[in-house]
């Protein structure tokens, strides 16, 4: 491996933001003559798709309560569309099937779904709702529901997959993708606050532009570029709170019953959309009958077998330590400290026979020999920063919604090349200062 002195273009995190800014990137500088993918290098500390990206659940959806968040999913639906193949995209759609109390919530994500022409149906009550959710499934059994709203686009992708589709993608155009290289600081210029080059394990990188893409990994960047760990925040009704963590953890929790994913198919022989339930019925074990929780839960599933069974998750919980204390490293299944417990097991599945009675008494088919888990690096409201720090730094902080925006590295890629996106101007990090927060909805997940 041949790790240059210097490079116009250094991108930092070979998953889904930086595979993406880099092969889009390439491919509009060769359009306009500006250049081409040898004026850029993608580096990582691990390989491709080591990182958050490569053992991402691979939901690819557009509901958001969000109307900024729900415009550019939008945009990156279509991203996902142009080479489905590659990608090793799914596209069997998505449900979001709710309780009473979001029912406003989703009638408005239904409402600007139309407005912005993403096809969807919605059901409400909750007779209608069950009458719709066993047109698909007879075995529905779900509690609480009174609105269903059914994606017509978007479904699911295969994440390394997807993932080395995408570098082979960029490396097509020319990109060096090197793996083993990582960041251990920064070289700022003498007359200005601007990066001049990397300083990694395999020596100093100057470089022109540098774009950081690195999923959970970001407190550490921000730390090396010396960016405020404490900010202030504006919120929706105006009060001003001081002296905020920029950066917090909240660990994820995702697994698979190691089922045949033919199992889980709709009652026509299709295989299903992706299914995300939140309901504030009572959640009782299918172990032994207890009583799991009587507060409002939520779960997402789909057979998939690049997993092996029926994969999904639940609500992640926060970690309550200094982000700076959190032990990112060993990522994901690695983690000693950051993976799925016998909780997490049990209230997971039960939750999916408590939707369907295909599910009932299929606990210990959990893959437990399989470790799951991962970190999720969140903003202050929990929504993504896409913005210029430091004059020559593009940040792609993605707030753990990352892997289903593969469509932000074509949005990036055009500002590099100086072309403002509508669609990332409400991502700014100007926009806690400014009190130009995102809404929250009633969903238990702090994404949505």
């Amino acid at each position: 491996m041949s790790v240059p002195q210097s490079i116009k273009y250094a991108i930092i995190g070979a998953g889904v933001h930086g595979l993406s800014t880099a092969f889009h990137l390439a491919q509009m500088l060769k359009k306009t003559g500006r250049g081409s993918g040898g004026n850029i290098i993608v580096i990582d500390k691990g390989t491709v798709g080591s990182g958050a990206s490569g053992i991402a659940c691979g939901v690819v959806r557009n509901n958001y309560f969000q109307p900024a968040m729900r415009e550019l999913m939008a945009h990156s639906v279509d991203v996902w569309e142009i080479d489905a193949e590659t990608y090793s995209y799914h596209p069997v759609g998505y449900m979001q099937i709710s309780p009473e109390c979001m029912r406003e919530d989703v009638a408005s994500i239904y409402e600007q779904q139309k407005a912005i022409g993403y096809e969807s149906t919605f059901i409400e009550g909750a007779d209608a709702s069950e009458r719709y959710m066993k047109g698909l499934f007879d075995d529905w059994q779900a509690k609480g529901i009174t609105s269903v709203l059914h994606e017509k686009r978007g479904g699911y992708a295969n994440n390394m997959a997807s993932m080395h589709g995408l570098a082979a993608k960029a490396e097509n155009e020319g990109v060096r993708v090197l793996s083993g290289v990582e960041v251990l600081g920064f070289e700022f210029g003498s007359n200005s606050g601007a990066v001049t080059a990397l300083e990694t394990n395999h020596g100093k990188i100057a470089c022109e532009t540098v774009v950081v893409g690195v999923g959970p990994w970001v407190n550490r960047i921000w730390n090396y570029l010396e960016l405020p760990k404490r900010i202030t925040v504006k919120d929706l009704a105006g009060s001003v709170h001081q002296d905020v963590p920029m950066w917090k953890f909240w660990c994820l929790e995702e697994g698979t019953l190691g089922i045949d994913p033919n199992i889980h198919k709709t009652n026509d022989g299709r295989f299903p959309p992706v299914i995300h339930v939140d309901t504030d019925a009572p959640l009782y074990s299918d172990r032994n009958g207890k009583l799991i929780t009587d507060k409002i839960w939520g779960i997402y599933y789909k057979p998939d077998f690049s997993f092996g069974g029926i994969q999904g998750g639940a609500s992640p919980y926060k970690v309550e330590q200094d982000p700076d204390r959190v032990a990112v490293d060993p990522y994901g299944p690695e983690s000693p400290d950051f993976i799925v417990g016998e909780d997490f097991v049990n209230m997971w599945c039960s939750a999916l026979a408590h939707c369907q009675k295909r599910f009932e008494g299929q606990m210990p088919r959990y893959k437990t020999e399989e470790k799951s888990g991962g970190l999720g690096c969140f903003t202050p409201d929990n929504f993504p920063v896409f913005d210029v720090f430091r004059e020559n730094v593009y940040v792609i902080a993605d707030s753990n919604h990352g892997y289903k925006m593969i469509g932000v590295g074509k949005l990036v890629a055009q500002e590099l090349l100086g072309e403002k996106s509508a669609l990332l101007e409400p991502f700014r990090f100007a926009r806690f200062e400014k009190g130009e927060l995102h809404p929250t909805s009633h969903s238990p997940f702090p994404w949505s």
